[in-house]
């Protein structure tokens, strides 16, 4: 599966079912390219069926409220809707993997 942008009105949806990794991010954020370069090469090819989404903090305020992202880039993971799992800053694939593949 590609990696997808996600706002709020579709944000819920996107998560609702299975296992998804979501990136809150914003395109002036150094670390967030360097993580959004890890998900790009490293975690979508090789794991095509891992749900990857990509919220911009700027143009979604209220959905990086909602889920406290207090600093960028942070990635959660959700199982059937509900957060699992949290990483603030930059974080390794092989992170990553380990927690998708624990929910």
């Amino acid at each position: 599966m590609a990696i997808r942008d996600v706002n709020e009105a579709d944000f819920e949806e996107a998560v609702a079912n299975g296992v998804s990794l979501v990136d809150f991010w914003a395109t002036w954020c150094g670390p967030c390219k360097m993580q959004g370069a890890i998900l790009e090469t490293k975690i979508a090819p090789a794991h095509p069926e891992l749900n990857i989404l990509k919220v911009d903090v700027d143009e979604n305020q209220n959905l990086a409220a909602k889920f406290n992202v207090m600093s960028i880039p942070t990635l959660l993971v959700f199982k059937d809707g509900k957060v699992a799992r949290e990483f603030v800053g930059v974080t390794s694939p092989d992170e990553i993997m380990a927690a998708v593949q624990s929910v």
